[in-house]
């Protein structure tokens, strides 16, 4: 058996299907490379098919369906990634996720959630490059009704 060392390599032997890469939705670029470091736009939940997952976490959602969600998330910021970098191995670690939930008020489980993303990442990446620093808060609302939104930074290889 072979052992995937790269990110790119990690990603394929995971089987994870990357969504269509979403077009911004207005005055903003999705991902900007500033010397080393790599900021992407929030990025909301989308499925393999491109469309949008729906709903708010602790009312049509509970929080394993918004962590699934946020997941999702973190598969669009790699298609992302992707398509503005050409792969993921010139992506040297993660270094910040900032995730809002779409919930009530008494909702007090955005870290479960946006763990969906950190995860995944720290799949990809393992556990040293992949987890960087985070904040998760609640929303009232976000864009589109989604569950979830999240932006990120990371520096290049």
């Amino acid at each position: 058996m072979t052992v995937a060392n790269s990110p790119q390599e990690r990603l394929a032997s995971l089987g994870l299907v990357l969504p269509p890469v979403g077009k911004p939705a207005g005055a903003y670029k999705p991902c900007l490379v500033v010397e080393r470091m790599v900021y992407v736009s929030g990025h909301l939940p989308l499925a393999a098919d491109g469309t949008l997952i729906r709903g708010k976490v602790g009312v049509d959602l509970d929080a394993d369906a918004g962590k699934v969600a946020a997941r999702q998330v973190g598969l669009a910021i790699l298609a992302t990634l992707v398509a503005n970098l050409g792969s993921l191995d010139r992506v040297g670690r993660v270094i910040k996720l900032m995730g809002l939930v779409n919930c009530p008020p008494d909702f007090v489980q955005h870290p479960h959630v946006i763990n969906g993303c950190s995860e995944l990442f720290a799949e990809v990446w393992g556990p040293d490059h992949g987890v960087g620093v985070r904040s998760a808060f609640g929303a009232g609302s976000l864009p589109l009704g989604v569950p979830v939104e999240i932006e990120a930074v990371f520096e290049l290889a």
